[in-house]
């Protein structure tokens, strides 16, 4: 099933689901509000599973342009607003095929498998709806262990094309998003950055190319550095992969410089290109008396105290990882925090 064209709005349905409390708790409301006893209930299609289990923008957002490239109606779920606390940052998404198969994360695990069966229905009427879950939602059997609540905004997908702009966008790696109001089908590309959030009837989501780590080093700490990395989704370049004097064109602001060397000699190379450029993060290991040595030798070669200053020495979150392992930690948990950051605006 695809639709090629927006069904009519207005229509109104709720799914019927599995549980018990759904039962009754809609029973309940049905015979209570004189509006719900004119709506349809549509038992559920197909049981709803988890595809991917992934909370990667990319992967979601390729999962729903790949089923509907196949001809598969799909819906898109977004984390639109939260109230108290919450796993999952507004912006969140998954994707929902008509086959009830699902990829992303909008919660802690709370919500995932209901909020599929709410995208079901969102697929069969056409219809787009807001769903509460937690403190004041009607669904009482569905607890945010977290406390607060959250919405869940679910859109029908009609096209692929405005997810492909957004994948080829961060392909070439530059930022993009998804914008929709209430007035429209389905959703629509932005290029550029986008803040993700509300404006006015508008809300958009805004994506930014895959955070990349540029390693140097040598011994054993960049290679267990860079192993921790990709298992943890960053796109990694090794000190094998890149060479200072071509890496300007790869240091973009979605980049993080990360110098593992003992010798001030050989890291000065990877530093200059760094400091030439944007990261978000430069970071380089040493001692704090290394790192007076290193900012002399910088300010001789015409650095500016504001340009040493970017460089985050000695490197990582916490201080003297005696093994490489701890270390390789340190460094990423540290870059991590820097690249929250900066999506934060901070």
């Amino acid at each position: 099933m695809r639709f090629t064209t927006p069904p009519a709005s207005g229509c109104g349905s709720i799914p019927l689901h599995s549980t018990n409390c759904w039962q009754r708790c809609l029973n309940r409301r049905q015979k209570d509000d004189a509006v719900l006893q004119h709506v349809t209930f549509h038992p559920p299609q197909c049981t709803p599973h988890a595809a991917l289990h992934t909370d990667d923008p990319l992967v979601v957002l390729r999962f729903a342009a790949d089923a509907l490239l196949a001809g598969m109606a799909t819906a898109l779920v977004t984390l639109t607003d939260i109230r108290g606390g919450s796993s999952r940052p507004r912006g969140a998404q998954m994707a929902v095929r008509e086959d009830g198969q699902y990829c992303g994360v909008v919660s802690g695990g709370c919500v995932e498998a209901a909020a599929a069966c709410e995208a079901l229905e969102v697929i069969h009427t056409g219809c787009y709806r807001d769903v509460v879950y937690g403190q004041g939602s009607p669904y009482m059997d569905i607890v945010l262990p977290c406390g607060g609540s959250i919405t869940l905004h679910i859109r029908p997908l009609y096209q692929a094309q405005p997810l492909l702009t957004v994948l080829n966008a961060l392909g070439r790696r530059q930022a993009a998003g998804l914008r929709w109001n209430a007035d429209m089908p389905g959703v629509t590309a932005v290029t550029g950055a986008v803040k993700t959030g509300r404006d006015g009837q508008t809300f958009q989501v805004g994506y930014r190319p895959r955070a990349r780590l540029m390693i140097a080093g040598r011994a054993i700490a960049p290679e267990v550095t860079a192993k921790i990395a990709q298992a943890a989704g960053y796109e990694v370049f090794s000190c094998d992969g890149w060479r200072p004097a071509h890496a300007a064109g790869g240091i973009d602001d979605d980049t993080a410089v990360i110098v593992l060397y003992h010798d001030l000699h050989q890291e000065l190379p990877f530093l200059d290109a760094a400091l030439g450029a944007s990261p978000f993060y430069i970071g380089a290991l040493g001692s704090a008396r290394t790192h007076q040595r290193r900012s002399e030798r910088l300010l001789q070669l015409g650095y500016a105290p504001q340009a040493i200053a970017r460089i985050k020495a000695p490197i990582g979150l916490f201080a003297k990882a005696r093994d490489v392992s701890s270390l390789a930690l340190s460094v990423l948990a540290d870059v991590a925090a820097a690249r929250t950051a900066m999506l934060e605006g901070h």
